[in-house]
């Protein structure tokens, strides 16, 4: 505690050029999870989203291409994603919310149409 008002705390490597102090009003206390005070709670894991084709699962591969449409008035885009053991045929257009680990797949598909562009 700094005073009445401020927190200095230990940053990481990666925000070591932040200032230390915080106001109080940011800082919430830190309580461990708790193994030994509930021995019998389940830790958790959320599933990855899963997309069948024809009934059998099957993860996505990479993301093909991209088009805008627009819905309700308002701009969307699809992605042409393809999948895993799977034929172009079998490619879906799905919005991002609906591709399984939809963010680390653009992340990617945006990063390569950049490398793409400073080639030409």
């Amino acid at each position: 505690m700094i005073g009445n008002n401020a927190v200095k705390v230990r940053l990481t490597e990666e925000i070591s050029r932040k200032h230390p102090a915080l106001p109080v009003s940011l800082v919430k206390p830190y309580f461990q999870t708790g193994e030994d005070k509930f021995p019998s709670r389940k830790k958790t894991s959320t599933p990855p989203d899963i997309v069948e084709i024809e009934g059998s699962p099957c993860s996505v591969k990479n993301i093909i291409n991209y088009r805008k449409i627009r819905v309700n008035g308002k701009d969307q885009r699809k992605y042409l994603v393809g999948f895993k053991n799977h034929t172009a045929d079998k490619d879906k257009c799905l919005v991002e919310d609906s591709i399984p680990d939809g963010s680390l797949h653009l992340r990617i598909f945006r990063a390569s149409g950049r490398n793409e562009q400073s080639h030409q």
